[in-house]
C-alpha cells in the first residue's frame, strides 16, 4: 500500500502509485452491449491511466487551468470522469460534478453558486447543461468529451498550477434543511484520508494489495465511488469497477464476469436482488464482503445466507472522511447497528442542549477528530457560507444531524435523521426544496413534506397539501397539476410519491408548521382515505418531454435502476 504523507497532494500520490503499481489494472467498466459506450467492457492499467491523465493536464494546462479555476464534469459514470478528475486535480483546479438527473434550474443553482469557469460534458447531455446555461448567470465555456479541438482559454488565466494538501479537490453538493444544496469543499488531503482510511478499515473489511477490485454501482457526483472507494483502489494499487447504474438483471453477471472481491450497496439494491431468481451465480463469484447503509434487519441474515459475504453497513458523510465501519465479528446482524468508531474519530451522543446521554439513549451523534485538531482531514467547509460551517461546528463538535443510540460497549445504532430529510433510494432530498416549489404553485395556500416508509426505496416524498378555493373544485385535476408542476422543477426522484389534500396544516403562533401533528401519532399516513399514491409516475423519462427535461438518459440517482422507474436494464 502506498501511504501519502500529510504533505502529498492527489496528483503526486496518483504519479507515485502509477510508477509503483504500473501494469496492475486501475479501472474497469463491465460488458453491456447496449450501452452508449465501452459496450464491450474496458480496462485500463495503472501506466495507461497515468498516461492517459497526463495528456489531459496539457489540455487542460495549455488552456490556462490551474489554480482557483473550478471545472464541471457531465460525463455520467464513465470512467473519464476519474481520469479528468486526477488530470485537474493535479493542476490545482477544483472538480465541480454535476448530476445529470438534475433539472435545469437545479444545475444552474450548481454552476452559479460554484462559479463554474469549465464544464466537460458527453454530448448526450447537452440539451440539459444547455437549458440549465439559459437560466443561469454563470458562462463557463463549454468542451464535448473527445472534442480534439483546442478548448477555449480561461478567462483569467490561472496564477500557478502547484496545488498544496489543503488546496480544494472538489465541491460536492449535498442536500440541506434550506432547501438549497450546501457545496462541501473538499481538500486534497481530505481525499487521501478517506482512501486511506477505507484501505485500513481492517477485520471482515480487509483489502489486499493488488489483488482486489471494488465493484461501485453508485455515481460518480457522490463522495462513495469518486473518492471513498477510488483512492481506497488507488492507495492499494487495487481496481475500481464502475458500472453505469445499479441493475438487478445485471448485478450478478457484472460482479461475476469483473471478478470483484468487494461490492458496494444500497440498502434498496438488497430486496432488489433477493427478489431475483436463484441461479448459479448467486455462489459463483469471488465477493468477500460488501460495504454499504440502509440494509432492512429483517433481510441482512437472509441475503448473507443465500449470497454467501457480509454485509458490512458503515455509516459515514460527505462532510466528515472517517466512516464508521462495522466490520469486527460478532457483527449484531439483524439490528441498525453500524459499530464503533477508531482511533483518529470521537464521538459523543447528546441531547438538545449538547450534554452526553447515557448508552442506550437516542441522542443526536456528534463527531471530530480530537480535541486538540477537531477538524482535522475533515471537509473544509460549506462553500461560500462560513456561517453554516460554523453552526454545524457548534462547541468544537460537528453536529450530524443523525439520531443514534450508543450501548454500553461503545457499538453505536442508528435511530433517525434529525434533520428534515427524505432518504430515498440512497438520494437525500430535502423536503424543504419540494416545499417551495409547491408553494410557488397558484393552486396551492399552504404545503408540508415529509418522509414516509417505502418498501422498496427506504422512504418516500409525502406532500400535505392544502388547496387555495380555485383548486378545490376539482381536486383529482389540482393534484395531477402539482405532481406535473413538481416533476418539471424537480428531479424526478424529488417529486411527491404521494399526496393527501388537507383541510388545514397546523402551524405555531408565528406560523411555522407542526409537522409532528398533521398525523395521528402511530398513524401509517399511506392507509388514510384521501392519500393518493403517485409512485407509478416517478419515472426517470418523465422529464424528456419538458422544455428543461433532458434529451437523453442518464444514471438514476445514487446509480438505482429500479422497478418502474425507465431506463434499459
Amino acid at each position: 500500500m502506498f501511504t501519502p504523507d500529510e504533505r502529498a497532494t492527489i496528483g503526486e500520490s496518483f504519479a507515485a502509485c502509477a510508477q509503483r503499481f504500473g501494469d496492475r489494472p486501475f479501472l474497469a467498466v463491465p460488458a453491456h452491449a447496449s450501452r452508449a459506450y465501452h459496450p464491450a467492457g474496458y480496462e485500463l492499467s495503472y501506466a495507461g491511466a497515468a498516461a492517459a491523465v497526463q495528456a489531459l493536464m496539457r489540455r487542460y494546462a495549455d488552456a490556462g487551468y490551474g489554480l482557483g479555476h473550478r471545472v464541471s464534469l457531465l460525463l455520467e459514470n464513465r470512467p473519464e470522469h476519474l481520469l479528468h478528475k486526477l488530470a485537474m486535480n493535479a493542476l490545482g483546479v477544483c472538480c465541480v460534478p454535476l448530476n445529470a438527473d438534475h433539472r435545469a434550474r437545479e444545475m444552474a443553482y450548481v454552476l452559479d453558486h460554484a462559479e463554474v469557469d469549465l464544464v466537460i460534458a458527453v454530448p448526450a447531455l447537452v440539451p440539459l447543461l444547455r437549458a440549465a446555461l439559459d437560466v443561469a448567470t454563470q458562462r463557463p465555456a463549454v468542451v464535448l468529451l473527445d472534442d480534439a479541438a483546442p478548448w477555449p482559454r480561461a478567462a483569467v488565466p490561472a496564477p500557478s498550477t502547484a496545488p498544496a494538501p489543503d488546496t480544494p479537490a472538489s465541491v460536492l453538493y449535498t442536500s440541506g434543511t434550506t432547501g438549497r444544496p450546501k457545496g462541501c469543499v473538499l481538500s486534497h488531503r481530505y481525499e487521501l484520508e478517506a482512501g486511506r482510511w477505507y484501505a485500513t478499515t481492517g477485520g471482515l473489511a480487509t483489502f489486499h494489495d493488488g489483488s482486489d477490485r471494488i465493484y461501485n454501482p453508485l455515481p460518480l457526483f457522490h463522495v462513495n465511488a469518486s473518492i471513498f472507494s477510488f483512492f481506497c483502489a488507488m492507495l492499494r494499487g487495487n481496481c475500481q469497477v464502475q458500472t453505469d447504474r445499479f441493475s438487478p438483471a445485471r448485478w450478478w453477471t457484472e460482479v461475476a464476469e469483473s471478478r470483484a472481491t468487494v461490492v458496494h450497496y444500497l440498502g434498496v439494491v438488497v430486496p432488489m436482488l433477493l427478489g431475483q431468481p436463484p441461479g448459479p451465480l448467486d455462489r459463483g463469484h469471488g465477493v468477500r464482503f460488501a460495504i454499504g447503509a440502509g440494509v432492512d434487519p429483517q433481510r441482512h441474515a437472509e441475503f448473507e445466507a443465500r449470497f454467501g459475504f457480509p454485509l458490512i453497513e458503515i455509516w459515514g458523510m460527505t462532510e466528515m472522511v472517517r466512516a464508521i465501519v462495522d466490520s469486527e465479528p460478532p457483527r449484531p446482524v439483524g439490528t441498525r447497528s453500524f459499530g464503533r468508531p477508531r482511533p483518529g474519530l470521537e464521538v459523543r451522543v447528546v441531547d438538545d442542549a449538547d450534554r452526553e446521554l447515557p448508552a442506550g439513549t437516542p441522542g443526536e451523534m456528534l463527531v471530530r477528530s480530537s480535541a486538540a485538531a477537531p477538524r482535522s482531514d475533515f471537509f473544509s467547509g460549506y462553500l461560500n457560507d462560513p456561517a453554516a460551517t460554523e453552526q454545524a461546528w457548534r462547541g468544537g463538535w460537528f453536529h450530524t444531524g443523525d439520531i443514534v443510540t450508543r450501548a454500553a460497549d461503545g457499538r453505536l445504532s442508528f435511530i433517525d435523521r434529525r434533520k428534515n430529510i427524505i432518504r430515498r433510494s440512497g438520494e437525500n432530498i430535502a423536503a424543504a426544496e419540494v416545499e417551495a416549489v409547491l408553494q410557488a404553485h397558484p393552486l396551492v395556500e399552504q404545503a408540508a413534506v415529509l418522509a414516509v416508509p417505502d418498501d422498496v426505496r427506504e422512504e418516500e416524498v409525502l406532500a400535505c397539501v392544502v388547496l387555495r378555493p380555485q383548486g378545490r373544485a376539482d381536486p383529482a385535476a389540482a393534484v395531477q397539476a402539482l405532481f406535473e408542476h413538481c416533476n418539471a422543477e424537480l428531479s424526478y426522484y424529488k417529486a411527491p410519491g404521494w399526496m393527501w389534500l388537507a383541510d388545514s396544516i397546523p402551524t405555531t403562533s408565528t406560523q411555522k408548521i407542526q409537522k409532528h401533528q398533521i398525523f395521528e401519532p402511530g398513524t401509517d399516513p399511506r392507509t388514510l382515505p384521501g392519500m393518493v399514491d403517485l409512485r407509478a409516475r416517478k419515472r426517470r423519462d418523465a422529464a424528456s418531454a419538458s422544455p428543461q427535461g433532458r434529451a437523453a438518459p442518464s444514471p438514476p440517482p445514487a446509480g438505482i435502476q429500479a422497478p418502474g422507474e425507465a431506463g434499459s436494464p
